[in-house]
């Protein structure tokens, strides 16, 4: 294995990990919030992630790897969406809390256009984007190869 190769595996291995130690970060403070600092858990084996219709997505394949009814209490939804070159996700919000990780290609992204928070960028291999719910975004395939992007929901606590 060349040092090239093994530069960039091992960059999307600390970037898998550090994305999952986010993600059990947020499970762990939404079952604080709740008052349950046990959790249950689930481990999802690549044949075992199936592939759904994401509404506002297209030219990509979504693939759901955890939902929130895996764990008790659970708020989180995961997946890992294919997106084909030109591929992307409609400008649109969800009540959710959202972060994107790009593990490989690019994704551009336009989040709140014409306020104050406007954002307009591409995030590239170990880049992330995270918004709260009700944001409005975009993302779209801007490079010339498919991009993998793992994807976070965060279901807000119910007051």
């Amino acid at each position: 294995m060349n040092f090239y190769v093994r530069r960039v595996t091992m960059r999307l291995e600390i970037s898998v990990f550090i994305c999952v130690y986010v993600m059990l970060t947020a499970v762990y403070r939404l079952n604080e919030r709740k008052g349950l600092i046990f959790m249950s858990y689930k481990i999802t084996r690549k044949n075992e992630a199936y592939t759904y219709e994401a509404p506002g997505h297209f030219d990509v394949r979504t693939t759901r790897l955890h939902d929130p009814k895996d764990v008790n209490s659970g708020g989180i939804t995961m997946g890992l969406s294919h997106f084909l070159p030109g591929g992307g996700i409609n400008y649109g919000s969800n009540a959710k809390e959202s972060i994107y990780y790009v593990l490989e290609g690019q994704m551009y992204i336009e989040s709140e256009v014409g306020t104050p928070d406007e954002i307009k960028t591409t995030l590239y291999a170990g880049d992330s984007y995270h918004c709260g719910p009700n944001t409005k975004k975009s993302a779209l395939n801007t490079g010339s190869v498919s991009s993998q992007m793992l994807v976070a929901l965060i279901t807000p606590p119910q007051e």
